[in-house]
């Protein structure tokens, strides 16, 4: 079987270049080592090889489906896989040790977690959404909700959600209508519809933890009136078990294109199939105060965008890993220049287009991989840094980059899986190669936790303006401090850091200059090429940051990062130059066409 990540990669990453073991210097770290650090990225190697990758195609097959009585069917190994996970502590991994964490470095975590996600990107999901709807509770939950909730989930007996969409409100929450009215008790009551509600039910748990945004009274018209709710599928009871069922109704099943194997729901809160106390509406417990939900929920979200990221990074990795090692044992066609039919065949991968794809997916995957592992260190410098100057900064140059983390894992990542597809040829397109699932799996990413255009209009429209360009003049301070570092090295560091170097700077000027009209409908217009500039800019800062790291390094291992390098720097980067002359052309296309004219 293939080794779904590049174990070596990671090391590389996570200690010769972000340092993660100086981490344990701080107190919250005080109890680690990387002895413990390897010892769980090991142990989620082993299990993913293990429990999660045996049952990814076969998941993909035999998707859940809804009973009769409306409860779920999926194939055991779900179960199973998700079992071991949770026995494993995996999912206490970044908690405080004072709910039965680990108190491990975000960075660690998520290196971890990439392996599942590689391995199996459905069955992932369920501990993902878990973890990030604990993660919320931690922060905002009173200490009855973090005992009666957080603490089954990181146990692993309960799982979490996020049910944000209806079916008539997608990404725009300001038009959700599902209700929730205080109670005497000071309980809700909850009615309306979630749509697109991935883990939203199953049997694979005894009980499903509900973070649902509703509407209460007195908030004022559209985000305004949010508040965020506790509805679970189970009440708990009084002694810590479970109690009366609540009036959460699975209404149906979403059928997915990819990430078949994860349950993707509409859910009824409220429908009247149970009546918990004999009242209609699903009991639900307000989380922290009334109409700040969405104040709270984007913890959860910006949690789940760089594990958006994440997951695009890891199965586009897995695909880049896949169609390498096609590349090495598939024969077919003789060199160039060599016309004897009698000559044998040569490995694919000797066929410079080939080394052109692999080379291209090498330096979309590594090249995100490092921009999520920094996102993350980023995280654990919010969180544990001495000094109060550099939690802000790391949390403000966090806030630039995640729209970056978020999408471009998700469009070039994906894009190495069409690249993955191509290198099998006619092999890719079918399903007895892994390859398509892949690439139909990744597919969703560039969708969920705010689509592209989103991301967009968040990076341009509100990231790169706030605190008077704070955001950007940090970034750019610290893309400066690398090209300084490259340029003192000479040789292609030199000439990468230059180049980057023109790039920034365009990017600046041309930023200054879409916002120079007060005009936001034209500014924002082709908001989606600013973001694919921006993130094509920012990766291969982080190309050159791993340049760096290699410095003075040799054999093939550094060899391949050198040469990925210069694939991004001379393929890659030159790219940006044509989109940030459209930006900067102030091209007015998408806003004047007239919808009759399509």
């Amino acid at each position: 079987m293939t080794d779904v990540l590049s174990r070596r990669d990671l090391d590389f990453l996570l200690y010769e270049w972000l340092d993660v073991v100086a981490l344990t210097a701080r107190k919250r770290f005080a109890e680690h080592s990387k002895d413990t650090f390897d010892a769980v990225l090991d142990l989620s190697a082993d299990l993913a090889h293990k429990h999660f990758a045996p049952h990814n195609k076969t998941a993909d097959a035999n998707e859940p489906t809804m009973r009769a009585d409306g409860t779920v069917e999926m194939i055991p190994q779900v179960k199973t896989a998700l079992d071991a996970y949770a026995a494993a502590g995996l999912i206490a991994g970044s908690f405080d040790e004072s709910v039965g964490g680990m108190q491990l470095p975000t960075t660690v975590a998520r290196a971890a977690m990439a392996w599942f996600q590689a391995a199996n990107a459905s069955t992932s999901s369920y501990p993902f959404l878990t973890i990030a709807n604990a993660n919320l509770l931690a922060e905002y939950g009173t200490e009855q909700q973090i005992d009666d909730y957080v603490r089954p989930m990181i146990e692993g007996r309960w799982f979490g959600t996020m049910c944000l969409s209806e079916p008539q409100a997608g990404s725009s929450l300001a038009d959700i209508t599902t209700r929730a009215v205080r109670q005497d008790d000071g309980s809700y009551r909850v009615t309306g519809t979630k749509m697109w509600i991935s883990g939203g039910d199953h049997e694979l748990t005894e009980n499903i933890v509900h973070l649902v945004l509703a509407k209460s009274a007195g908030g004022g018209p559209g985000v305004k009136g949010i508040s965020l709710f506790i509805v679970p599928k189970v009440l708990p009871a009084a002694d810590g078990g479970l109690g009366d069922r609540n009036d959460v109704t699975l209404a149906g099943l979403n059928h997915k294109m990819g990430n078949r194997g994860t349950t993707n729901t509409l859910l009824a809160f409220g429908d009247g199939t149970h009546t918990p106390g004999g009242k209609s509406g699903a009991v639900g417990f307000l989380v922290g105060e009334e109409h700040r939900g969405l104040f709270y929920m984007f913890r959860m979200m910006n949690e789940a965008r760089i594990g958006v990221g994440f997951l695009a990074i890891a199965l586009g990795y897995v695909g880049y890993r896949k169609s390498l090692e096609y590349a090495m044992v598939r024969t077919q066609g003789r060199p160039l220049g060599v016309n004897d039919p009698a000559a044998q065949p040569i490995p694919i991968i000797d066929h410079p287009d080939v080394r052109r794809m692999l080379l291209a997916q090498k330096s979309y995957v590594e090249g995100a991989l490092s921009l999520g592992l920094y996102c993350a260190r980023l995280m654990d410098e919010q969180e544990t840094a001495e000094d109060t100057a550099t939690r802000d900064q790391a949390m403000l140059l966090l806030d630039v980059l995640t729209p970056i983390a978020k999408s471009w894992p998700s469009q070039w990542c994906l894009e190495a899986n069409n690249l993955a597809i191509q290198v099998h040829g006619g092999y890719g397109y079918t399903r007895d190669y892994d390859v398509e699932q892949h690439y139909r799996d990744n597919r969703l990413n560039p969708i969920h936790e705010g689509t592209h255009g989103i991301q967009a209009l968040d990076l341009l429209g509100r990231k790169v303006t706030m605190h008077n360009g704070a955001g950007l003049q940090l970034l750019g301070s610290k893309i400066a401090a690398t090209i300084a570092r490259g340029r003192s090295l000479g040789g292609d560091a030199t000439g990468y850091a230059d180049a980057l170097d023109t790039v920034w700077s365009r990017i600046v000027d041309v930023t200054a200059c879409l916002w120079a009209a007060d005009d936001a409908a034209a500014a924002l217009a082709n908001a989606s090429v600013y973001l694919e500039a921006f993130g094509h800019t920012v990766l291969a800062w982080m190309w050159l940051e791993q340049l760096i790291a290699t410095e003075g390094k040799r054999g093939d291992f550094y060899d391949g990062k050198r040469m990925a390098a210069r694939y991004f720097y001379t393929h890659e980067l030159p790219k940006v130059g044509p989109q940030l002359n459209l930006l900067a052309s102030g091209d007015r296309t998408t806003l004047d066409i007239n919808p009759s004219w399509f």
